[in-house]
């Protein structure tokens, strides 16, 4: 099997019809020698900010000395930067290699594994082949029922924040989202919440109670900026002060927070990490497509944020950055998004929209949400693709020597 044939396998499974449940992916790491068993994770859940999070603590635990496995989704321009190990994505042949290793146990079968299912075993094989130390592995969706909940006895489970996202699956309130990414919550390990939703925290505080598991939580009262530009940032952090950080967002210094109170809980687990790793590690790290700065003159920012919060959070980035100006968006949205809350909130940064229709069959079609934006006051015109619609932006921003800010699903980043 080379790499094209691996992946057209991986994208060949319909999962839309499954019932949703962990029997298949612990058969399957059954059948495969149970490759999970023995190494020690740091799991990660949440609606917004886990990815963040996810790459931080990598970056952190690399600079530490250890061997470091980071499982995230969705990929930005390629799929092998779902499972990278100290930052290496892996190599297409291995991949091909275990796909081919992995495939004759799934289609032996009854009820054959989902795409993410097979991703999440092809990861495990993969992080236990090189001997990582420490596993960062990041939910896909949800986390009681996600196949990342194979794993047992992490060194800690976290939880990033809630907000209502992907009702369909995981419920229509914050609770009962809290109650699936609490899914993630093993007896007598411990858990650290990163949100500040006061419903949420009763679910997940209750659940760490009923399972024997220390809750923690962020303080961050203790947070102080000093400063943040297109740069990156620099903050202070209860006894951590002066900390470098490499990524832009206004978003990423309270993301960092949770970080760091991860890391005090880490080395009581057990983890040896040094300050100096710590800043190095934040000073150093990489998140393709939040807030990512692609150019300069006029400034050229993609942030992957699609829901009501995360535009919510990039709004406040884009005013913090360009203060009063109109800046230039390109966008689309899916249907089952709050579109309506995303264009009002959009509305009052922006000039004028570049609209298109996002390649997902859950698409709202770019020129409704064009007709949407302009309801709001915000010229728009809706274009055929992701990647014309960049272009026509890319022009206007130039011409108008105007900050042009990309917002949108991560894999519209691809089309860039």
């Amino acid at each position: 099997m080379n790499y094209k044939e691996a992946l057209d396998y991986i994208h060949s499974v319909n999962w839309t019809f499954c019932k949703p449940g962990l029997e298949r992916i612990t058969a399957l790491c059954a059948a495969l020698g149970n490759p999970q068993e023995g190494m020690r994770f740091v799991h990660v859940a949440g609606t917004n900010g886990k990815g963040s999070f996810c790459a931080m603590t990598a970056a952190i635990l690399k600079s530490a000395g250890y061997q470091v496995g980071l499982f995230t989704s969705p990929y930005i321009k390629t799929f092998n930067e779902r499972i990278m190990i100290n930052g290496e994505m892996i190599d297409e042949q291995e991949l091909a290699d275990l796909t081919a290793f992995v495939r004759p146990v799934a289609d032996a079968m009854a009820d054959k594994p989902t795409e993410f299912e097979l991703i999440t075993a092809i990861a495990l094989l993969y992080f236990r082949r090189h001997n990582c130390d420490v596993v960062v592995l990041e939910a896909g969706m949800g986390g009681r029922l996600d196949s990342t909940n194979v794993i047992r006895n992490p060194l800690l489970s976290v939880i990033t924040g809630i907000a209502l996202d992907h009702t369909a699956f995981l419920g229509d309130t914050v609770e009962k989202i809290a109650a699936e990414k609490a899914g993630i919550i093993k007896d007598a390990r411990p858990v650290l919440y990163g949100g500040e939703d006061a419903a949420a925290r009763a679910v997940i505080a209750d659940t760490a109670e009923k399972r024997g598991s220390a809750f923690h939580e962020v303080d961050y009262t203790a947070l102080t900026v000093t400063r943040a530009d297109l740069s990156g940032a620099v903050f202070d952090f209860g006894a951590y002060k002066d900390v470098k950080l490499n990524l832009l967002g206004t978003y990423q210094p309270r993301n960092a927070a949770v970080v760091l109170t991860a890391v005090d809980i880490l080395r009581d687990a057990g983890l040896d990490i040094s300050e100096s790793a710590v800043r190095e590690g934040l000073a150093t790290v990489v998140w393709r497509g939040r807030f990512e700065l692609l150019a300069d003159n006029p400034p050229i920012i993609f942030d992957g944020a699609h829901n009501a919060q995360g535009i919510t959070a990039a709004v406040d980035g884009i005013r913090h950055y360009f203060g009063s100006q109109k800046v230039y968006v390109m966008t689309g949205v899916l249907q089952d998004k709050d579109y309506h809350a995303i264009a009002r909130t959009l509305a009052t940064v922006a000039g004028c929209a570049f609209v298109l229709t996002p390649d997902n069959p859950r698409a709202l079609a770019g020129e409704d949400y064009a007709r949407l934006l302009e309801s709001f006051g915000v010229p728009s015109t809706a274009y055929p693709s992701a990647g014309v619609a960049y272009a026509a932006a890319l022009d206007a921003s130039r011409a108008d020597n105007t900050p042009l800010i990309c917002l949108g699903s991560l894999y519209t980043y691809a089309s860039l």
